[in-house]
This record gives C-alpha cells, sequence and structure tokens, in this order.
C-alpha cells in the first residue's frame, strides 16, 4: 500500500521532472527540494536535485535532448 506521504513524494517528483524536461532547471530544483522536505531518503529526488543545480550554473544547449551525460568519474 502506498501511503499519502510517498503519494505526495511521487507528486513532487513527477511535477520536478515536468519542469526538467522544459527546462525550468531552478523550478524543477525546487519541486525536488520539496520532495526531500517531505522525504530526505528519496534517491530520486536526491539525483535530479543535483542535476537541477549543474544546469542552473551550466546550462545545456537550446536542442538539449533531456539526457544527463557525465564528463567526469
Amino acid at each position: 500500500m502506498v501511503t499519502e506521504a510517498r503519494r505526495q513524494v511521487l507528486e513532487l517528483f513527477r511535477e520536478g521532472r515536468n519542469l526538467y524536461k522544459q527546462m525550468d532547471f531552478a523550478g524543477a530544483f525546487r519541486k525536488f527540494d520539496e520532495a526531500l522536505a517531505a522525504d530526505p531518503d528519496d534517491g530520486p529526488s536526491k539525483v535530479y536535485r543535483a542535476r537541477c543545480k549543474h544546469y542552473v550554473d551550466n546550462p545545456p544547449p537550446e536542442d538539449w535532448d533531456g539526457v544527463f551525460v557525465y564528463n567526469t568519474k
């Protein structure tokens, strides 16, 4: 059974992913931050929050296809 708290995290993550795909990285960062406030151990939100921070500081090209490429190990 999925708890109400988990549903909230999933909804915030979904909203964050939609903003991420639209290249609204600051907005997506806030949604992932909200998800982590509700569940600090949510791994997917941690990953996407870090990616958003990277893209706020280093915007991808206009023709970005949504793929995150690691440049370091």
